[in-house]
């Protein structure tokens, strides 16, 4: 069977850089077998889903470099999680409860009070039907616990039952099934928890390896337990670590904290963001990766470390910058004629510039500059202005190239007797408005004699 992972969230907001490290660690599992991905979306709860929040978690993805084989819908797919409602029920391991939440709060603790785990007791088990019959007339409408399968012959008996999975990033597990409660399945109203759909998606749609984060490795034993009861073997389980802001904090759809909508129109790069999501708080170290087929290869989810990783935004920022220095021409012409940065000029314009660069939309300020000229004109002391001019009015003659600035300013030097920043400083801020920027060997060429010389003051 080829190897098929997913990627359930759920959309009830914007998925942020700790969702999407899940999201890649399936993607990047996947490409480097040959596999599937599916990504599903875990819409059951109605009232908090919202259309406009899974076409942005599609747009999210897309950006990443992620690609789904196949998307689909939880909330389609009702009749295929009530099939497995009755195979459980006739099975016998679906049981009605009636208790109120107040009455299950009130015996967890009396079983504190004696030393006991608080997990569910199991009396629904020993209600008569005519004791059901009469809650129900009281109004009650059950629950549906999953019974597990933890006892020998007596249900109030459990014994250690011990569940084994070679987790793919933290290795051997083990759970004991007695420490657990019988996990509910079903609410009172109808509606289906995460447990029972997730599972039967998971068998539907041939998943054969689930990652996600650690939070969910306490909830791993009982649904090995519900694919069995459903007559399927379960998959190969990953759990990763959390990432958490620097302060430990975690991250949270509801807050928007660092959404991967809010990163791409901050200018942040998609592979700054996979680079981060993917090596932080594994052995590799943290640097841009350029494409996804190189971060594949660095890739390896035993590799990370059982504790949650912590980062910093500002690492992103650092991330940026080395992309951007570092990328050619091609991979960003289109971006740039999106801007309006196109023609001869284009090409030298971008080797000149994106070493200056915090985001890729910084080249269009540059871009005017070169064009247009300086957004503001300087305002020079007397002293300066006269030197200008006079540094203005021996300017090479074309054709220039990037030996140019220092022919000019050699000369400038000799002429004026000014050296260091007093000779630069003017000239930069004359013909860029700016004190720090590119190479002015390379702006030189780039605006040519006469765009020069209409910057002289």
């Amino acid at each position: 069977m080829s190897t098929t992972v997913r990627f359930a969230p759920s959309p009830t907001g914007h998925i942020h850089i700790g969702n999407a490290r899940t999201a890649l660690f399936n993607w990047l599992f996947a490409q480097k077998s040959g596999g599937r991905f599916i990504l599903r979306f875990d819409d059951t709860d109605v009232a908090r889903s919202r259309q406009e929040y899974a076409d942005q978690i599609q747009k999210d993805l897309h950006w990443l470099g992620i690609r789904p084989d196949v998307t689909v819908h939880q909330s389609a797919r009702f009749a295929t999680y009530d099939a497995a409602v009755e195979k459980l029920k006739a099975a016998g391991v679906l049981y009605p409860c009636y208790e109120t939440a107040d009455e299950l709060e009130r015996r967890r603790k009396v079983r504190l009070s004696r030393r006991l785990p608080p997990i569910y007791g199991r009396e629904a088990l020993k209600l008569t039907t005519e004791e059901k019959a009469a809650l129900e007339a009281e109004g009650r409408k059950p629950h549906w616990r999953f019974l597990l399968p933890n006892f020998a012959a007596d249900p109030f008996r459990p014994e250690r039952t011990e569940v084994h999975w070679d987790d793919l990033v933290r290795g051997p597990q083990t759970v004991d099934l007695a420490s657990m409660s019988d996990p509910v399945l079903v609410r009172e109203d109808g509606t289906y928890l995460y447990t029972l759909p997730s599972v039967t998606d998971d068998i539907e749609l041939g998943v054969t390896h689930i990652i996600r984060g650690d939070d969910h490795v306490t909830n791993t034993g009982a649904q090995i337990a519900l694919f069995r009861a459903l007559g399927a073997e379960p998959p190969v389980f990953g759990h990763h670590n959390l990432l958490t802001a620097a302060s430990g904090e975690g991250l949270s759809k509801r807050s928007g904290s660092l959404s991967i909508k809010g990163l791409r129109e901050d200018g942040i790069e998609p592979m700054a963001v996979a680079s981060l999501a993917v090596l932080i708080g594994t052995s590799e170290s943290v640097s841009a990766v350029r494409s996804m087929t190189e971060l594949a290869q660095r890739f390896d989810p035993a590799a990370t470390s059982k504790s949650a990783a912590k980062f910093d935004p500002a690492e992103l920022r650092v991330l940026n910058r080395a992309l951007l220095h570092a990328m050619p021409y091609a991979e960003a012409c289109d971006r740039l004629a999106e801007m309006g940065i196109a023609g001869d000029r284009a090409a030298p314009f971008w080797l000149a510039v994106r070493g200056n660069l915090e985001r890729l939309d910084d080249a269009a300020g540059w871009w005017r500059i070169v064009t247009q000229g300086p957004e503001m004109k300087p305002d020079f002391s007397d002293e300066d202005r006269a030197f200008l001019r006079a540094a203005f009015d021996d300017l090479p003659p074309e054709p220039w190239d990037n030996m140019t600035w220092k022919v000019w300013t050699d000369r400038v030097k000799e002429l004026t007797g000014r050296k260091g920043r007093a000779l630069f400083m003017p000239l930069r801020l004359a013909l860029t408005g700016r004190e720090s920027g590119p190479e002015l060997a390379d702006l030189l060429p780039l605006l040519g004699r006469e765009e020069t010389l209409a910057r002289r003051p």
